[in-house]
């Protein structure tokens, strides 16, 4: 009798017990199928990918494992410009196999995201960013089986509620993404194929230009996986350091007043909250269009107005500055642990050759802990975590 695969075999992180009854969808018919009948079925269900942003516990999965391996990029009608370029892609395609077909073609918009790994299918959950560009910003719709009706639908960005790595399927809509509708930009035939202006100080300063300028595709792609190397963050079967799930803390997002007591130098990046809508009134003053009365008294309100937005929009932290000052180094472990903290950068917990669940959980778990007691801040994990705790 053929033993079941792991999920030490199915996942970047090389953890994880047996997955017991796994279905494999290698087309999206196929995939619509499987899914509605393992929802169906009352048990539960698990859905794999890449497996680079899945930690299993060592038992396994009691219920059915939907691996999604379904293939297709096609360009189909619409867009908002002359220049869109409106593309299908099957949920199983590679998101960095995506990123490398969209430079070859000069199509702009996601060519920061380069060397994530994972499956194109799972880049809505989270809503994945990085280096200044992030998947909403390109996202039209997603083709959604849920997991309720067994009905698939059409789901726009704006039904998906995208924030800071979060979405509604990440906070508690099951069912499963069976194909991604995104909006690239074409850029000529001739002439450099430009990117999108440069979002990001890091990336700008490894190109060594200014932020807000432009270099070619091929040029940020390149400089975007050798900043993501030299991290650990590009899988790389001869490097240990890439055996890990990638970041598997999100940056926190605090409020103002909580991040003025953090030391001075803590990196820190506020949130801009989005103005409200304002609807023009017949005496020509303006209002907010959530409300549609009251006349703004004079300026002063209206800067106070703001202020107070700007106080409720929240600030990001730095993850990797807490753990790294709450005396957490690169290469950390606990002691008999084969799991630690990346020799290259401290968001990263790895598996230096035979580690289990547990001991991934056990030291992001300490993590946790020290910078939380040092810092009052609690870190969330990124990677779906099953059958794990903190």
């Amino acid at each position: 009798m053929t033993e079941a695969p792991t999920f030490a075999e199915l996942t970047t992180m090389r953890v994880g017990g047996p997955a017991a009854n796994l279905l494999t969808a290698t087309d999206e018919q196929e995939l619509i199928a499987l899914a509605a009948d393992a929802y169906a079925s009352g048990e539960p269900v698990l859905l794999l990918g890449g497996g680079s942003n899945t930690v299993v516990n060592d038992d396994g999965f009691d219920g059915t494992v939907v691996r999604i391996v379904t293939r297709g990029v096609e360009r189909v009608p619409g867009g908002s410009g002359p220049d869109a370029v409106r593309l299908r892609v099957q949920a199983g395609e590679s998101w960095d196999g995506l990123v490398a077909l969209a430079g070859r073609n000069r199509w702009a918009g996601i060519e920061a995201l380069s060397g994530i790994p994972g499956s194109v299918g799972a880049a809505p959950v989270q809503n994945i960013g990085a280096y200044g560009q992030e998947l909403s910003s390109v996202l039209v719709a997603v083709d959604f089986l849920d997991a309720a009706t067994g009905d698939v639908r059409r789901m726009t960005a704006s039904d998906l509620e995208l924030g800071y790595r979060t979405s509604v399927l990440k906070r508690g809509l099951e069912g499963v993404v069976i194909a991604v509708e995104l909006e690239l930009t074409q850029r000529p035939e001739v002439g450099a194929a430009l990117a999108e202006p440069i979002a990001y100080a890091q990336l700008a300063n490894a190109l060594a230009v200014e932020v807000g300028m432009q270099v070619s595709l091929g040029e940020i792609r390149r400089t975007v996986l050798s900043l993501r190397a030299s991290k650990g963050m590009v899988l790389d079967p001869d490097d240990p350091d890439s055996v890990s799930a990638g970041s598997f803390f999100t940056n926190p997002i605090v409020s103002m007043h909580f991040a003025r007591t953090l030391p001075s130098d803590a990196p820190r990046w506020p949130l801009a909250e989005e103005e409200p809508d304002l609807v023009a009134r017949l005496d020509g003053s303006t209002a907010e269009e959530s409300t549609a009365v009251g006349i703004l008294a004079d300026a002063a309100a209206d800067r106070e107005r703001r202020r107070t937005r700007s106080e409720s929009a929240g600030v990001k932290l730095s993850a990797a500055w807490l753990i790294e000052h709450a005396g957490i180094s690169r290469g950390f472990g606990l002691p008999g642990s084969r799991a630690a903290i990346s020799n290259k950068h401290t968001l990263a917990i790895t598996n230096r050759g035979g580690a289990s669940a547990l001991e991934v959980a056990q030291l992001a778990s300490y993590v946790q802990s020290r910078v939380q007691s040092e810092f009052g801040v609690l870190l969330h994990p990124e990677p779906v975590l099953v059958g794990l705790e903190l």
